[in-house]
């Protein structure tokens, strides 16, 4: 302009001190950098007037890795003893972690604008269960079973550029061990073994056998030990039978000294050389002491009641238990035996008896509701045909000995009663 326009620069409408101008109108930033940014204007004044332009500087950065990540540290505080984590690297990381544990694969980059995070695994967009925290930043496996052999990796993008960086998980395998014998199941003689002990490893660490059981077990060999000459010992046989089954019997077993070789045979030794050791176990011994018992019984009951069919009732007597001396005990004792009977059917000529019933009688009323008829019922013996009392035949139903009858409605409302018309 004229006069010459006199030039001022501004960062975010702050004045900016001389020592960035330049001449001829030009401002020089060198070796930019993040604070840098913003918006520039320039404004050209002179006595005529002025005018001010503006422009607005971004500041690219690419993606680029840092060696640690907050977000992850704060996010491990809260998942658990079970949870493992690991960062990512432009080279690669490895871990090692338990199966079934929960895992935190951070990826720690900057740039800018911030960078979009993509995961991947084996190259593949994620398809096993997970979880994004921190905006994406941290990659939660909630159970690391699922994933097979394969890599995690984050794609860091913005406008200045992209990073991608990597890691492996490798799963521990649970395995079997048998670096341990257990103890030798004899202390001399011939047939000493000692069997490799199976126990189930993690990462070198012993854990419940459960976990292994989809392993092939080791083929186990046993491994002979205490193959020596032993000590001089008693040797029993088993008893023999008792002499009485009670009452008190004996029975007895042969008793010797023998010592049992490396090569699994006894020979014999003198008692003398086993009494050093033991006390020599005793020969004969006491059994079946328990009292010989027996089922007595009373003679029977006469037969002749109750009566319970034509000719035929019960007859009872008494059964106790009692030594074979006569004594009288508990029938506890003689439950093992079988118990005699303590009543019994007997056919008498006094249960020879039969309900006899006459004729009924006439009606007592022609119609209506209020005729009965009625007949003798007796308890008869059959061979003497002689009433006896009634509790002799109670075997048998005793026959109804009256009952209603002419129930036919009346007509005219005649009634006859005893002989008598009534109106």
């Amino acid at each position: 302009g004229v006069p010459e326009a006199e030039v001022t620069w501004f960062k975010n409408k702050v004045k900016l001190s001389s020592t960035h101008h330049v001449h001829d109108g030009l401002l020089l930033i060198a070796n930019v950098s993040l604070s840098d940014q913003g918006l520039y204007s320039c404004k050209a004044a002179n006595l005529r007037g002025e005018v001010t332009e503006s422009s607005q500087l971004l500041v690219l950065e690419p993606p680029r890795p840092l060696p640690y990540l907050e977000d992850l540290t704060a996010v491990l505080s809260s998942a658990g003893t079970n949870t493992r984590s690991v960062l990512t690297s432009p080279s690669g990381t490895k871990m090692t972690v338990s199966p079934g544990s929960s895992v935190l694969i951070g990826c720690a980059v900057d740039g800018h604008p911030i960078p979009n995070i993509t995961w991947f695994y084996s190259g593949e967009p994620l398809s096993l269960q997970h979880r994004l925290l921190a905006v994406g930043r941290i990659l939660q496996i909630l159970n690391i079973s699922d994933a097979p052999d394969g890599e995690f990796s984050c794609l860091a993008q913005n406008e200045a550029g992209s990073l991608t960086q990597k890691t492996s998980l490798a799963i521990q395998e649970y395995r079997w061990s048998v670096d341990k014998l257990m103890a030798c199941s004899a202390s001399c003689g011939h047939k000493g073994v000692q069997l490799p002990q199976l126990r189930c490893l993690l990462d070198g660490a012993e854990v419940n056998v459960s976990y292994c059981k989809e392993k092939p077990k080791p083929a186990l060999q046993p491994v002979a030990c205490n193959r020596r000459d032993c000590p001089s010992r008693w040797m029993v046989t088993s008893w023999s039978p008792c002499s009485r089954s009670c009452g008190g019997g004996i029975q007895m077993r042969r008793v010797t000294c023998q010592r049992l070789t490396a090569k699994g045979s006894s020979v014999p030794m003198s008692n003398e050389a086993c009494a050093q050791v033991s006390k020599r176990p005793v020969d004969t011994q006491n059994c079946n002491r328990k009292p010989c018992v027996e089922w007595t019984t009373s003679s029977w009951s006469q037969c002749n009641r109750p009566c319970i069919g034509p000719r035929l009732a019960v007859q009872h007597r008494q059964v106790f238990c009692q030594t074979k001396d006569g004594i009288s005990v508990s029938s506890d004792q003689c439950s093992a035996l079988p118990r005699p009977l303590s009543t019994q059917n007997c056919w008498t000529d006094v249960c020879g008896v039969h309900w006899r019933v006459s004729l009924w009688s006439v009606c007592t009323a022609t119609c209506g509701n209020y005729g009965f008829q009625s007949r003798r019922v007796d308890c008869l013996h059959v061979r003497t045909n002689k009433p006896v009392l009634e509790h002799h035949c109670s075997w048998r139903p005793r026959p109804a000995n009256w009952q209603r009858c002419n129930i036919t409605p009346c007509e005219n409302g005649t009634l006859l009663r005893g002989g008598e018309a009534v109106w």
